[in-house]
């Protein structure tokens, strides 16, 4: 890899970096003749303005919108293509996704113990450009907000009922006929799901990106990670296709999100307010939830998306200390060092991708998450990139591993605790009776002030449906516009319209099968593209300065 030091220089601007801030202190510059956007398609018709990679977009752009029309326009033809394909990729595939997501994770808590982690993201006398609070609030409203929300309740009460009554779908087996044990291998199969696993994946995404475009002054962009495998070449075809697949990936994972944020609005609100839960509310919702996400996204990170983090994270955690509080507290309590212990002590059989007999839960859940976490990293990993600048790899790494998992275990240990426990110990069934997207307001419902609380719980969902839209656009529109973060607002605009398009195509041609299949379909490739970055990664850090 051809370098050149930056130190003197290193509060001169960086010539086409186009809003991507030149490294503060000692750091190694790729040495490429490449400017950011010189592919460029750029004009200003009837006052609007675009900066476009001609390329990237133009394919990425036709080939979802064929997709839309075609999904929108054979729903019937389509769902059952969407069931065969989602059966065959997590029958057959199981175990390649989770061998992948263990090499993520172990080599991000690798790095955290070697040198390399003094390396300082954005040079070596950077500056976070974010408080800690801030920092986290977007670290976890971008990540997995409305999959907290959806799954905090549905996951463990379903990883509690299968293992109690053995099935096939059990975690390791299950433990049938043990309430206590059932419980607790419930709570651990869901934490696997929440925990390191998914945090990791997007750990090693963020780095990479942070690293390649704020020390190597490269373009903030999926196929900058590969510049050390491919040199200029990445600028060509193989790059085009590296941010196309990009692309694919992060709208897809983003419409999963939003359709299940959907169809848990939707539910909410018919409980609340005995709205119709019918596919015309939820499209509805997810249209104007997407033009509520477009103000943000006009605002740009410091008003809009830093703003409704904030926001969320404030809901968020007064209704967790709600349910702590009113639920079963000491329960809780207790739970969360006893589901922290049952989590470590069964991760590595929960990890373990060969030889397993619990095929039901590893096909039905595990390889159907770490397919949706894998395409979302894009845009998680890319986010995160964003608001990191200035943190060191160690720093990083710790916090972007630790903290979400840690408050990840807080969160279902409270909310998917409590309502174990009403079944359990107060016999109350409705809850693991109800819809999927119902029993968190059927929970809530055996709690005190239940109006308010769903009320809030719905506005939580909407709160991280519009973060999610809007952080999405931002990063899409990076990609799209060949890596730079300051292009026109109104290609910001295009691409929250279309997210919202393509979640309303998959519901609409499938439901939650359909979802799942887009996820499946789109995070196999990408995949392999994440394994070979892990390469990149670790070439791209040894050639930067350590601070002490």
């Amino acid at each position: 890899m051809d370098k050149r030091s930056q130190d003197d220089t290193a509060n001169e601007p960086n010539e086409g970096s186009e809003g991507i801030p030149a490294p503060d202190g000692p750091a190694n510059l790729i040495d490429t003749d490449y400017v950011i956007g010189q592919d460029n398609i750029t004009s200003s018709k009837f006052g609007i303005d675009f900066d476009l990679h001609g390329k990237v977009f133009t394919i990425s752009s036709l080939v979802i919108l064929f997709f839309v029309i075609v999904t929108l326009a054979f729903q019937n033809q389509v769902a059952p293509v969407f069931n065969a394909m989602f059966s065959f990729l997590t029958g057959n595939l199981d175990w390649f996704f989770i061998l992948a997501a263990n090499i993520f994770v172990v080599l991000a808590v690798v790095l955290i113990f070697t040198p390399l982690s003094k390396v300082r993201l954005g040079g070596a006398n950077a500056t976070p450009d974010f408080s800690y609070a801030g920092w986290f609030a977007m670290l976890f409203a971008a990540g997995m907000g409305i999959g907290l929300m959806f799954y905090g309740v549905s996951e463990p009460l379903t990883h509690f009922g299968t293992s109690l009554a053995g099935d096939g779908g059990a975690p390791l087996g299950g433990a049938e006929g043990n309430e206590q044990a059932a419980a607790q291998l419930g709570m651990s199969a869901t934490i696997f799901h929440w925990g390191l696993h998914p945090w990791g994946i997007y750990a090693i995404v963020a780095l990479s990106l942070a690293l390649f475009s704020y020390n190597k002054g490269l373009p903030l962009t999926m196929r900058s990670i590969f510049y050390p495998i491919l040199g200029e070449r990445v600028w060509g075809w193989p790059g085009h296709v590296i941010d196309i697949l990009a692309v694919f990936a992060t709208l897809f994972g983003l419409a999963t999100s939003l359709g299940l944020g959907a169809s848990q609005a939707s539910a909410g609100l018919h409980y609340l307010f005995d709205t119709p839960n019918t596919n015309v509310t939820m499209v509805v919702l997810i249209l104007g939830i997407t033009l509520v996400a477009l103000g943000s996204v006009l605002a740009g990170v410091d008003k809009g998306v830093q703003r409704l983090s904030q926001l969320n994270m404030a809901l968020a955690f007064l209704l967790l200390l709600f349910v702590i509080f009113v639920g079963p507290t000491l329960l809780i309590a207790t739970g969360f060092f006893e589901n922290l212990f049952g989590y470590v002590k069964n991760l590595p059989a929960l990890s373990n991708p060969f030889g397993r007999e619990d095929s039901g839960f590893t096909q039905g859940w595990t390889a159907y998450y770490w397919a949706w976490w894998i395409s979302w990293s894009p845009f998680v990993g890319m986010f995160i990139a964003r608001v990191s600048r200035g943190r060191t790899v160690r720093e990083f790494l710790i916090a972007v591993l630790l903290v979400p998992t840690l408050v990840s275990i807080l969160w279902m240990t409270a909310f998917g605790g409590t309502a174990i426990d009403q079944v359990v110990s107060e016999g109350y069934t409705g809850v693991q009776d109800a819809a999927l997207e119902l029993q968190l307001f059927s929970m809530l419902g055996q709690l005190p002030l239940t109006a308010i609380t769903s009320f809030v719980g719905i506005v939580l969902v909407m709160v991280f449906f519009i973060t999610s839209s809007d952080s999405g656009s931002l990063v899409i529109d990076s990609i799209t516009a060949g890596g730079k973060v300051d292009a026109p607002k109104p290609q910001r605009v295009f691409w929250a319209l279309i997210e919202g398009a393509i979640a309303i195509a998959l519901l609409l041609g499938g439901g939650l099968t359909a979802l799942q299949t887009a996820v499946i379909t789109t995070g196999l490739p990408f995949t392999l593209v994440l394994l070979v970055a892990c390469y990149a990664i670790i070439k791209g850090l040894m050639s930067e300065p350590r601070g002490t």
